[in-house]
């Protein structure tokens, strides 16, 4: 039986450093890349992007956080009910469901 256990990355955030970086999901093929996610600014990466993307020495410094950024940050808005539309066939849209 193989492990089947994600790696854990190397490195801590590329944005804001912190350690604790969670696996989210793999490419269909194994081993290809995976999606990580910071369990504190909440910046999400794959693995397969260029090293400014994924290397906190390499991550631009005018987008770097710091736990004082993050706790001074705005609450970040949710995100408005979809509006009902007519289609061009008739049928209203409401997100992903139609309905006559």
């Amino acid at each position: 039986m193989s492990d089947t256990t994600p790696p854990r990355p190397a490195s801590p955030c590329p944005r804001c450093a912190h350690e604790t970086i969670e696996h989210i999901t793999g490419s269909p093929v194994p081993g290809v890349w995976e999606v990580l996610q910071c369990a504190r600014c909440l910046y999400m990466w794959r693995t397969s992007e260029p090293a400014r993307r994924t290397r906190r020495d390499a991550y631009p410094e005018e987008f770097m956080l710091t736990p004082e950024d993050i706790g001074a940050a705005p609450e970040v808005p949710a995100v408005p009910p979809l509006l009902r539309a007519r289609g061009r066939n008739g049928y209203q849209v409401t997100g992903s469901a139609y309905t006559p």
